[in-house]
């Protein structure tokens, strides 16, 4: 204990007794013992508390990574929400282009309307090749 050996210990045993007395060692024994005790708590308390502090930090770093990592997803995502105004500003190109092209080309002259019936309409007849 604290680098004395068993005879240095005993050395300050005799001395204790003789300075002092029969009376008072007890007593003195067992304030020495709480003394010690109250350090040992009190250094096991700092210690505790400095590998609470350095678990939160550790706790802090994961949490800033995640946020990080959040941030960079909810960007992403907007990116790809936006899918309705790439398909307006794309559309928007598209009709430009339709009209120009109207313009470039001759007018077609149109085809006869045609008429939605449901008469069958008449067969005709097969002829044999000859």
């Amino acid at each position: 204990m604290f680098g004395m050996g068993f005879t240095e210990i005993l050395i300050i045993a005799v001395i204790a007794i003789l300075f002092l007395g029969p009376d008072k060692l007890p007593s003195t024994m067992i304030e020495i013992a709480k003394f010690f005790r109250s350090v040992k708590n009190t250094i096991g308390t700092v210690k505790s508390s400095l590998e609470e502090e350095m678990n939160v930090n550790e706790i802090k770093q994961e949490a800033l990574a995640y946020k990080k990592k959040l941030l960079d997803a909810s960007a992403q995502l907007e990116k790809v929400s936006d899918v309705q105004g790439t398909i307006n500003s794309k559309m928007a190109g598209f009709g430009d282009e339709l009209l120009n092209d109207e313009v470039k080309t001759t007018p077609k002259e149109p085809k006869e309307p045609q008429t939605v019936t449901f008469k069958k309409k008449p067969k005709k007849e097969d002829t044999p090749d000859v």
